[in-house]
């Protein structure tokens, strides 16, 4: 704790959780204005949850609503599980951040601006006709209306910068003075500033200057309406070492985890850029020394056959994209479910169709996942809920692929993908293996001999002596693995590899309920990353004393032996999902129960208050 935050504790408000959101134009350091605040409050001892929001566009007009860049964070003393519903505090950077988010606000929230950027010109391209500084726009808001443009200028005036440098440090006074405010120490953002900006000392220093220079304005100036520091106590977790993660980064170890669990030498990760998948590329890269090799191909096809040529290889092939890549992945991935070789296929889900809305979340992938590829190619497929699953679930991906001989379909989002949360580092030493098996003695052999429990085909890694065999998309014969087109053949083997996904049931853990009881009058079944607030809201509706229970999915092809037993103890069933019902036609299809879906396709996550108020109206329907 700083001094002058130990001396403004007797004024400090206290508060549980706080949802702070961080928004101006996508040159204006949003993301890693957001990403410190967040770093400091994990320091803290906070729980928390991030939601950044990048803009679409990759150089928007400045000022204009479709350049706008946002980073959400809820944190606090309590269980954190979404980044939160309405804002307790806007600080927007110009009048667009301002027009597009300013819904998000509960009335009563804090809204902070920088008057020296509500020009005419500012006000004429955010769409506002008169000026809501002026007009009673923020009447129902407490608002800290600051020239903070002035005030970083004074700030750096001694760091010899131009006036475009000088501007690009107000995100750093914003955030000095939101540090300030929620008792948020400030060193380790400094310590970070000197080593991002070590070669370039005066761009360091007018960042330092900044930062301090906001946090001393909190300290120092009496504001307006009554505003006072808040004090956010530590969150009550278990003892151990944590750091924050995002999903992507917890993937990323989770199929590195994988790799050695299974005792594979060898991650071939074959990838071509697309958001918001690019950055498990990146995370990979950096990974060298665990036996990963990453490869940026010149597109999506030539990525995931890289990918299947390593697992030909004996190596594991992964690859990852998004909706739109996936789609042109799909031959390749019925290749490898023809060929039965074990691949990894990640698939970060975005707003759709087409190109939809590159950078906003959605689960609209999943009958993509089950079905999109020509003929019957059936394949497994597991979905992650909260950016630390993405570990065990990256882990999981690989015991199935290289256990069964089959592609494994993650499905993860945008959400999920960007977000962060702490992690509890776990014990490496105390993860299961699973060592994999690959073909050595070449008695009885032919390439789609098969194991009689899980109807794997042998693995033979080409170059192991008297293994010599071929393998490619044209069917095979059951008996030698030689091309075949005769009718009863490809029944049987179409039945086959139907047979061994349908199988990986037996292997997988009965489903629970993530909250609740196994019987009662309501569950409200999700997968993905709508984990979080349907957790939120069932817990709730349970403390209003209603038998409502939350069943959250990872593993969705196959489904868990017992689910169809667990979902029938319920009166209803009610399925949220960020998509127009796909989760919901499969549960139906499968189980030909009634069940219920809600849809949200707005590209952002469900809130708590719109899951609460469609739990009570299915229990008032039923009354």
């Amino acid at each position: 704790m700083t001094m002058s935050a130990a001396g403004s504790e007797a004024v400090r408000e206290r508060q549980d959780s706080v949802v702070i959101r961080f928004a101006g134009d996508s040159g204006d350091g949003m993301q890693l204005t957001g990403s410190q605040f967040t770093v400091e409050s994990a320091l803290a001892g906070s729980d928390l949850s991030t939601f950044p929001d990048y803009p679409a566009e990759i150089r928007a007009p400045t000022g204009s609503t479709f350049g706008v860049s946002a980073f959400q964070i809820h944190f606090g003393s309590i269980d954190v599980l979404t980044a939160g519903d309405d804002l307790d505090v806007l600080i927007a950077m110009n009048p667009a951040a301002l027009i597009t988010n300013l819904r998000d606000v509960r009335i009563g929230g804090l809204v902070l601006v920088d008057s020296a950027v509500f020009t005419p010109r500012n006000l004429e391209k955010a769409g506002y006709s008169a000026n809501p500084l002026e007009d009673g726009t923020l009447v129902q808001y407490r608002s800290l209306v600051l020239d903070m443009t002035t005030l970083t200028q004074q700030a750096v005036a001694s760091c010899d910068l131009t006036s475009k440098e000088a501007l690009r440090c107000r995100n750093m006074w914003a955030l000095g003075l939101m540090l300030w405010m929620y008792d948020r120490d400030r060193s380790a953002t400094i310590e970070w500033l000197g080593k991002k900006f070590a070669k370039i000392p005066k761009i360091a220093d007018a960042n330092i200057a900044a930062l301090n220079a906001g946090h001393a304005y909190g300290e120092t100036v009496e504001l307006p309406g009554g505003l006072t520091g808040y004090a956010v106590g530590r969150a009550d977790l278990p003892p151990g070492t944590y750091r924050t993660v995002s999903g992507t980064e917890s993937l990323a170890w989770g199929l590195v985890a994988g790799l050695r669990a299974a005792g594979l030498d060898r991650l071939m990760f074959g990838s071509y850029p697309i958001t918001p998948a690019s950055p498990l590329l990146h995370v990979l890269a950096g990974l060298r020394r665990y036996g990963v090799v990453t490869f940026q191909a010149e597109d999506e096809i030539a990525a995931v056959c890289s990918a299947i040529g390593a697992s030909y290889a004996g190596a594991l092939g992964v690859t990852s994209s998004s909706g739109p890549g996936i789609a042109l992945k799909g031959e390749a991935i019925g290749l490898a479910v023809s060929t039965e070789l074990p691949l990894i296929v990640v698939n970060s889900q975005r707003a759709g169709p087409s190109t939809g809305l590159p950078t906003k979340t959605e689960q609209s992938d999943l009958f993509q996942a089950m079905y999109g590829r020509n003929g019957d190619a059936p394949l497994a497929v597991i979905a992650t809920a909260t950016p630390t699953d993405c570990f065990e679930v990256g882990i999981e991906a690989v015991r199935l692929a290289t256990k069964y001989m089959t592609p494994v379909m993650v499905l993860t989002d945008g959400y999920l993908a960007n977000a962060a949360e702490p992690w509890l580092l776990p014990d490496t030493d105390g993860i299961p293996e699973f060592p994999v098996t690959q073909r050595k003695d070449p008695e009885g052999f032919h390439p789609f001999v098969r194991d009689p429990e899980t109807l794997a085909r042998a693995w033979a890694v080409p170059g192991t002596p008297d293994l010599e065999h071929r393998i490619g998309g044209l069917e095979k014969s059951t008996s030698s693995g030689h091309i075949s087109y005769d009718p009863e053949n490809h029944q049987q083997m179409t039945n086959l590899r139907a047979g061994k996904i349908a199988g990986i049931a037996k292997d997988i853990p009965l489903q629970e309920t993530a909250l609740g009881e196994a019987t009662g009058d309501l569950a409200v079944v999700g997968w993905g990353s709508t984990f979080g607030p349907i957790f939120k809201a069932v817990a709730s509706a349970r403390e209003k004393g209603l038998r409502v229970s939350h069943v959250h999915l990872r593993y969705i092809n196959p489904f868990p032996q017992n689910l169809q037993e667990l979902l029938a103890g319920f009166s209803k069933i009610l399925v949220p999902e960020m998509n127009n019902g796909q989760l919901v036609s499969l549960l139906r299809s499968a189980f030909l129960f009634p069940a219920q879906g809600l849809s949200k396709v707005t590209g952002k996550p469900f809130k708590i208050s719109e899951l609460v108020a469609a739990i009570h109206a299915q229990l008032e329907d039923s009354a």
